[in-house]
């Protein structure tokens, strides 16, 4: 029930958004501004889904190792100026600059996607896959409004015993400023999700080490999805991870 409250507040927030979004208009305020930008990337989510299946559809007919990409909308970019400058296109083009390998991508995020998503939809599209060089999973920010924090733990625990051996698990970004006691409480689940990695002997890129103040630039226009300068700290992550 908590989950469905959630859910219609998130969609009267876009709407209303969308109906004081003008970005045509000049020296708007904060609040406009905001509003542009909350637009701005919600109109990305079906453009950049598109971008993937595409990309998707080309990579399994093609040669290279392949990576998978397991996720939410960070997977796919949203925020980022193009679907290639979130952190999964940064990575790649790092990885073929440093190795001089193309790597194919394959990738199953979805916006807007949480823990019992990538549990009932994207594992089994992996399972069906040609076995993959690489497997990433980065998910849970979207549980954080859905799940109750006695469930949540749990929750990533069960994905880790699920993923394929040698996965690379990205924890979450921690809230600061205003935003410290949630932050706080965003840790201790990245202690779950480092403690349930290294269980698995799963590698862990460390957003919350990366992604981190100062903030000006970082984050799209929604104030919640990183650009593409803040998805070059998630790549940081990643990299060091692999």
């Amino acid at each position: 029930m908590v989950g469905d409250v959630l859910s219609d507040l998130i969609g009267v927030i876009g709407m209303a958004a969308s109906r004081f979004a003008r970005p045509e208009a000049p020296h708007r305020g904060p609040m406009g501004r905001w509003c542009d930008g909350v637009v701005a990337v919600r109109d990305q989510r079906m453009s950049y889904a598109d971008f993937w299946r595409s990309q998707n559809a080309a990579a399994l007919e093609s040669g290279g190792p392949l990576w998978v990409v397991l996720g939410d909308s960070t997977a796919l970019g949203l925020g980022a100026h193009h679907p290639l400058g979130g952190y999964v296109g940064q990575t790649r083009a790092r990885l073929a600059e440093t190795t001089g390998t193309e790597w194919r991508i394959v990738n199953l995020g979805v916006s807007g996607a949480r823990i019992a998503h990538v549990l009932r939809d994207q594992l089994p599209r992996l399972a069906r896959l040609p076995r993959p060089a690489l497997v990433t999973c980065g998910v849970g920010a979207n549980d954080i409004l859905y799940t109750p924090p006695s469930k949540l733990a749990s929750a990533y625990r069960s994905l880790v015993d699920e993923l394929p051996a040698a996965t690379t698990v990205l924890d979450l970004p921690v809230p600061s400023g205003r935003l410290s006691a949630l932050g706080r409480y965003v840790t201790r689940i990245n202690t779950t999700i480092h403690t349930a990695a290294h269980g698995r002997a799963f590698s862990v890129a460390a957003v919350s080490r990366r992604f981190r103040a100062p903030w000006p630039g970082k984050f799209a226009g929604d104030n919640f999805h990183p650009s593409t300068r803040g998805y070059r700290d998630w790549t940081a992550a990643l990299l060091t991870a692999l």
